[in-house]
Order: structure tokens, then C-alpha cells, then sequence
């Protein structure tokens, strides 16, 4: 099964990488900005369109107030950024947010930090992917038509570049990354000066719309609440930033320097976007509605079910360039393509986050290991696995899905700044020199106001967006935070069990005596193989142990014993109800509760198999006792393994891959081949020695690699021979 499943895998991931080329792996700036800020840079795609959204619901009028809410953005994108430039000098091992925390604040607001992060991958992902199948679905009606099924397709091709190695897929998205971003400041620059320069009229294409408003006249506390709302919507920009944080580690030395510098210039870009977006859908009258069908308005006429309502982006777009030009298609295809690899923000985040925690066992160990292409191979499985769920789900909807979003940013967000601030407190409370308290002291301003502002931004999502849909990630992250505690209370007693004392214990103390069980049904060759076995280990009692369910079959075995007259003692077990597993168990606890301190040790012969299709043909009993035997104490399990026929072939094969060469690059076979060149047969004694060693060597080989496919890898490790369990079908 492992050859059959091997070829497809290193079709798809590449071939195995060796640990020691994990150094050129790591991402230069020009990779590690579309790796790390795909996610913040592709949201201006969408965070202008949820501002209008919201503030539709007054109605045109309410259109004027999106600059000040723009520019709110930018002052928290900036205090963001400046924040989090402070964490990766102070913190550059790559625990970011959550290592912050745990670190300054103690590891229960670390854990609340890991399960929001978390919690906001998945969501990154869901609403990145959904988002461009949106926008993707405006050109190509079947894509919109089974949103869900393409959405997941997305997600699986973005899992398997992901597992071919952060580097390559880093590369594959450098492109349409950069793309967008220079499609996106050609459309501000062309449209500020056909706007500025040229006095040119740019209307959108729902320019002539009207909105109908759900609530007219809003005033006082109902227009705050609905402006925090549109605030709320728009801080989607912010998404991802905290990710370069996290990814310090897969950046070139000096790491903090470059992290730190890719951080401002991806928040330079992005709130440069959000802006121009922002000014461009104003001047060129886009309108938007939460509720397209009804709220819309041509004519005084609702635009009914079958419009779609095209994003911000691409109605501004249009207005620039025009419908249909080069420019036009081009800006689009890269937009739902950069919505696609936002996500890769998330698929970079997320394993690595998730190998940290594993390995403070929070997390499974699993994560914390690296795959053949030296990613977190199984982390990245599990994002793909929870992000595929909640889109199947929520059907694709990112007006639904991004109501989910944020939350576990912000609380992320005030955590780690908070914490900061405790940071900069404790080193000033020792630092001496005068300029290192002077920069100490102004990172710390730095992170004060970063935490404030975002814990205030943290309020208003909860209040505005609870009902909304952040509840649902709320119970995300309680969910997290509750498994990962009981993950590392699992750890954490298995630790204490296992560790080793000090002084004398039961476990270093010899067992009084050594009593070997050989199970058998039968007595043919994996038997006396078993049996001979068991002698050489010079046991203090050894007998051979049966069950019997065919009294026909027990006499005949009964019979052959005493013909061979072999010298160890049988003893037949009763199984009226034609048990196997049972009477064995039941038998062992027996010899344990009589001789506490003596060891049992449980022999079974098998026979290994070397095809997958053969192990259906075959019962499982031996797997099964030995299944259950593991949680019996005192009781050791020791396999017999007889290779059939078919192993044989397995192993030769194995040989003949091992000693393939291709033609001219072996001069000379192994000793023992064949005469010399020319049938002289004069060899002298060093050749031979040499070719005996070289024989030797390729022994070993061999069976290293046919040992593999006995035990598994080609056999799959044949269990259900004659271990007590009688192979003609009365286990």
C-alpha cells in the first residue's frame, strides 16, 4: 500500500527533502511579502465593499461619512504595523501573538491568543477562498453556480502547492500578488488623473441606481452605533498583518530586520489601496446594497433576484479602464486570483502556529513535525480540513462567513500588545543605559496605544458583529482553548506517569521469574520456528498454549505433539463459544494474579505476506491479541515472523531495485558471479575479499529493505496467521 499511495504523493508534493536543506527554504523579502501579506493586501478587494455595505442601510447620504472612516483604518493600520514592527525585534522565535502572551501575561492568555489565531486562519481561508469564487463567478456563471464545489477545489489545490514546500509556493504566488498590487495603484494613478488632471466624468455602472434605505434620518446614538458597524466591517483590511509576526522564522537572516521592514512596506500598500479604492468608488458613484434584490433601485424599480451585485473593486475598475479593456480584465483575473492566494497567508500561519503549541503540548505532536518537503505537512491537512467544512457550511458566502471574521484578530491584537507593554516594563526595571531605557521607553508608548486602540476596536466588533455571526467564532474559540487544555493535562499526566525516579522502583527491579507462553493452533513450520525461539530465550517456564474450538482438529494436534514427542508442556484452553481472543487474555491474567512478580511473556508465530490483496485472505487474530494483550501489565508481546513465498518475491524484487545500475556504471558484479573476464577465473585473494565485502553490504541493504516490506511496508505485516487464532476461519 505504500508503493501504490508513494508515486501519486511524489507526483504531487515533489521528492522527499533532507533536513539539513531546510536553510534554503527560507524566503526573501520579495517572496516573503505575497507569502506572508497576501491576506491584508488582497482585502482591499473586499473591506471597501463591506463599508458601503453597512452604511447603505441609511442610504446614499450616509456614503459621505466612508473617508472618515477610511482614515480611521489607516490610523489603526498604521498603529497596528508599528506595534507589531516592536514584537518581531523582541520576539523573533515565531510565536508572535501567542508567544507575547504566554510569555508576559501567563500561559492562559497565551492559550486565548492561540485558539483566536487560530480560529482566524480557518476563517482566512474560508472567506479569501470564498470571496474570489464571488468574484470569479461574475465572469464565468459556472463557477458561481456551484460555488461550493469550485470553493473546495480551491482549497485542495492550495493544500497541495502548500505541501510542496513554502518556498515554491511562495514563488508560484509572487506573481499574480504583484500583479494586483501594481493592477490596483495604475487604476488610483489613471483614475486620479483622469479625475484631477483631465476632468473627466467616471461613472460607475450602478452610477444610476438609488439605494433604498432600511433606516432613514439616522441620528444621535443609532448613527454612532452604524458608523462603529461600517468601522467594524472595514477593519477586515487588518487581517493577516499579525501573520509576519508569526512567519519570523522563515525569513532570511537578519531575520527581524527583514521581517520588520516587509511588515511596513506591506502596510504602506495596503492602506495606499484601501484609500484610493475608497476615493475612486465616491467619485465614480458606486453603490452598494446588503440586500441587492429589494434595496437596489433603476428607476424606482427594485433590480430584482436575477441581478449580481458586482464587487467595489471591479465596479471602479470598470469605471476607470472601461468594460472590457485589457487593463479591466487584466485587474480582474489578478483580484480573484489574489482572493484565492490570500489564503496562503493563513496556510503559513496556521502549521506553524499549530508546531508551537504541539510542541508546548497544547496540540497533537503530529503538528509538530516537518513533512518531506520541510512544511508542517500536517497542520497544513487540518487547516485545509476545518476551512473546507465551514465553506461547505456557510455554502461560500462571504457576506456571511466575513461577519465570523476579525474578532479573533483583535483579541489576538490587544493581547499581544498588552503584553508588550509588560515586556518593556520588565527590562526597564533592570536596564542601566540611558539611550537603550530611551528606545524601551518610546516602544513601550507604542504598544500602550496600540493596545488601547485596539481593545477599543475589539469592543465595538463584539457589540456591533455578536449577533451578526461573531458569536459563532466566539464558540470557535472556546472550543480551541477547551481542547487544547485537555490536550496538555493528557500530556502533562502521561509525563508524570512516565517519568523515571530517582531510586528504586518496580520497573528496575528484576522480575522473580520469567513465564513464556507460545500460542499455537497448529503445529507446522511458523510453530516450530516459535517454539525454537522461545527455548533459546532460556525462560524460567515455558509451555505451548491452544484453544480449542473443533475438538476434531484439537486431537489431531494433540496426536502430532506427542509424535514429535516435543519437550514442551501443551495446555488447551476451552472456548465453548468458539472464542479466541478471550480464553488467551483470561488465561494471562490468571498466571499474573498468581505470581505478581513474575513477567509472562506471550510468544506468536505469524507468517508475512508480500502482497496488500493477500492480507484479505488472511484473519486478523494475532493483531487483535496482541491489541488487547497491551493493556494487560506485566505481560510482553514478542512476534515470530515466517516469510511465505510471496515475501520472498517481495524481498528479490527489493534486491533488484537496490542493485539496478544503469548500463556502464558497474564494471565489475559481486564476488562469487563469475569467473574473470575471459573465463580465466583469476581473481587473486584481495578481489575477492573485496567482492565478499561488497556482497556483504548489499546484504545488509537488502535486508533492511526487505525487513520494510515484511513488516509493512509491502506486506503490511501479515498478522492473522496462526497465532492462536486457527487461519481455517473458527476465529
Amino acid at each position: 500500500m505504500s508503493k501504490l499511495t508513494d508515486v501519486p504523493k511524489r507526483i504531487l508534493i515533489g521528492r522527499a527533502l533532507r533536513s539539513d536543506r531546510l536553510g534554503e527554504t527560507l524566503l526573501p523579502k520579495r517572496i516573503a511579502l505575497p507569502v506572508f501579506a497576501s491576506d491584508p493586501l488582497s482585502s482591499v478587494a473586499y473591506a471597501p465593499g463591506e463599508v458601503l455595505l453597512v452604511l447603505s442601510i441609511a442610504g446614499v447620504s450616509a456614503y459621505h461619512f466612508s473617508p472618515w472612516i477610511a482614515l480611521a483604518v489607516v490610523v489603526l493600520m498604521f498603529t497596528v504595523v508599528a506595534s507589531y514592527r516592536q514584537n518581531v525585534h523582541a520576539y523573533p522565535s515565531g510565536g508572535g501573538d501567542y508567544e507575547v502572551a504566554n510569555t508576559n501575561l501567563g500561559p492562559k492568555a497565551g492559550l486565548t491568543v492561540a485558539s483566536a489565531l487560530l480560529v482566524d486562519y480557518v476563517l482566512t481561508v474560508a472567506v479569501s477562498i470564498s470571496s474570489g469564487i464571488e468574484n470569479l463567478g461574475s465572469a464565468i456563471p459556472f463557477v458561481v453556480e456551484n460555488k461550493v464545489a469550485c470553493a473546495i477545489g480551491v482549497i485542495v489545490l492550495l493544500t497541495v502547492m502548500n505541501l510542496r514546500g513554502v518556498r515554491e509556493s511562495g514563488s508560484l504566488f509572487a506573481i499574480p500578488t504583484y500583479v494586483f498590487v501594481a493592477g490596483v495603484f495604475i487604476m488610483i494613478a489613471w483614475g486620479a488623473y483622469r479625475g484631477l488632471v483631465l476632468d473627466d466624468t467616471m461613472r460607475a455602472p450602478t452610477a444610476d441606481f438609488e439605494i433604498k434605505a432600511e433606516h432613514q434620518g439616522l441620528a444621535g446614538f443609532a448613527l454612532v452605533f452604524l458608523l462603529l458597524r461600517a468601522f467594524s466591517s472595514g477593519c477586515a483590511a487588518l487581517t493577516g498583518v499579525e501573520a509576519i509576526s508569526n512567519g519570523v522564522p522563515a525569513f532570511r537572516k537578519p531575520k527581524s530586520r527583514n521581517a520588520a521592514s516587509t511588515l511596513a512596506l506591506m502596510g504602506l500598500l495596503a492602506v495606499t489601496m484601501f484609500c484610493g479604492i475608497i476615493g475612486l468608488a465616491m467619485a465614480s458613484k458606486v453603490r452598494m446594497a446588503e440586500n441587492p434584490a429589494h434595496d437596489l433601485l433603476l428607476g424606482g424599480v427594485p433590480v430584482g433576484a436575477d441581478y449580481v451585485q458586482n464587487p467595489v473593486i471591479s465596479q471602479v475598475a470598470e469605471a476607470v479602464f472601461g468594460k472590457g479593456s485589457f487593463l479591466f480584465l487584466v485587474l480582474a483575473a489578478a483580484t480573484a486570483l489574489v482572493l484565492f492566494l490570500a489564503a496562503n497567508t493563513a496556510y503559513n500561519g496556521f502549521p506553524v502556529l499549530g508546531s508551537i503549541l504541539a510542541q508546548d503540548r497544547y496540540l497533537p505532536r503530529q503538528l509538530h513535525t516537518r513533512g518531506d518537503r520541510l512544511a508542517f505537512s500536517n497542520g497544513i491537512v487540518v487547516l485545509a480540513g476545518a476551512a473546507g467544512l465551514l465553506v461547505w457550511i456557510y455554502g461560500a458566502d462571504s457576506t456571511r462567513l466575513i461577519q465570523l471574521y476579525i474578532v479573533g484578530v483583535f483579541v489576538s491584537f490587544t493581547l499581544s500588545q498588552t503584553g508588550m507593554v509588560r515586556h518593556w516594563n520588565r527590562h526597564l526595571a533592570v536596564e542601566k543605559d540611558p539611550a537603550k531605557r530611551r528606545h524601551m521607553v518610546r516602544s513601550r508608548a507604542i504598544n500602550a496605544f496600540g493596545a488601547f486602540f485596539t481593545g477599543m476596536v475589539l469592543v465595538i466588533v463584539l457589540v456591533t458583529k455578536f449577533t451578526h455571526g461573531a458569536w459563532v467564532a466566539l464558540l470557535g474559540m472556546v472550543i480551541f482553548y477547551v481542547t487544547m487544555s485537555a490536550i496538555r493535562r493528557h500530556y502533562d499526566r502521561v509525563s508524570e506517569e512516565l517519568a523515571a525516579s530517582d531510586g528504586p522502583s518496580d520497573d528496575t527491579v528484576r522480575p522473580s521469574r520469567v513465564h513464556s507462553v507460545v500460542l499455537i493452533s497448529k503445529i507446522h513450520r511458523p510453530t516450530l520456528r516459535a517454539l525454537a525461539y522461545a527455548k533459546l530465550m532460556r525462560s524460567d517456564t515455558l509451555e505451548a498454549l491452544s484453544v480449542n474450538v473443533d475438538p476434531a482438529e484439537t486431537k489431531v494436534l494433540r496426536e502430532e505433539w506427542e509424535r514429535r514427542g516435543i519437550d514442551v508442556p501443551l495446555k488447551i484452553l476451552d472456548s465453548p463459544y468458539r472464542e479466541i481472543t478471550r480464553p488467551v487474555i483470561e488465561y494471562v491474567k490468571g498466571l499474573r494474579r498468581e505470581s505478581p512478580r513474575d513477567a509472562v511473556s506471550v510468544i506468536i508465530p505469524e507468517y508475512v505476506v508480500g502482497h496488500w490483496y493477500e492480507h484479505l485472505l488472511h484473519n486478523q487474530s494475532a493483531l487483535r491479541l496482541k491489541g488487547r494483550l497491551l493493556f494487560t501489565p506485566g505481560v510482553m508481546v514478542t512476534s515470530v515472523p515466517y516469510q511465505l513465498q510471496s515475501s520472498e518475491v517481495a524481498r528479490q524484487r527489493a534486491r533488484k531495485r537496490q542493485e539496478w545500475a544503469a548500463p556502464g556504471a558497474v564494471r565489475r558484479g559481486p564476488a562469487g558471479a563469475g569467473r574473470g573476464a575471459g573465463g580465466t577465473g583469476g581473481t587473486t585473494e584481495s578481489e575477492r575479499e573485496a567482492g565478499r565485502e561488497v556482497a556483504r553490504k548489499s546484504g545488509r541493504g537488502v535486508g533492511r529493505e526487505s525487513g520494510g516490506d515484511a513488516a509493512g511496508r509491502e506486506s503490511g505485516g501479515e498478522s492473522g496467521g496462526d497465532a492462536a487464532g486457527r487461519d481455517s476461519g473458527r476465529g
